[in-house]
């Protein structure tokens, strides 16, 4: 059900101008798309670290609150982030980019040097 969480979690397409994306402007907690987890999105050593804090009840899935499957994901333009995730369901871990736009965070996960990725869209959350 709650397949890819994290490869689904990753990083976002449009991340290809020059800039500095700040770590407070994707910190906090957001909301997958799917309604069925939440990640908190935090600075950790000079990049920014997403921890699962939320999942919906009764949903199973190998993935634990208080896993980190967000990783090392560092300024790459303008509002966007490239480094790793981490996907709970088949324990592997994933390159993959994030974007920042309003209120929307749109990561992206990638395999096989780019040709298989998997997008997802996120939405702040108190």
């Amino acid at each position: 059900m709650v397949a890819g969480l994290a490869l689904l979690a990753v990083a976002a397409t449009t991340a290809a101008t020059a800039g500095a994306a700040r770590a407070d402007d994707v910190a906090g907690t957001w909301l997958r798309d799917t309604g069925l987890s939440k990640v908190k999105f935090a600075p950790c050593g000079g990049a920014v670290c997403g921890t699962l804090v939320w999942l919906k009840p009764g949903i199973e899935t190998p993935a634990k609150v208080g896993q980190k499957v967000f990783f090392d994901m560092k300024p790459s333009g303008p509002n966007a982030w490239a480094g790793s995730a981490f996907n709970p369901e088949d324990g592997k871990t994933y390159s993959g980019k994030m974007t920042l736009a309003g209120g929307t965070l749109t990561t992206q996960g990638c395999a096989m040097g780019g040709l298989i990725c998997k997008s997802s869209t996120w939405t702040r959350s108190n």
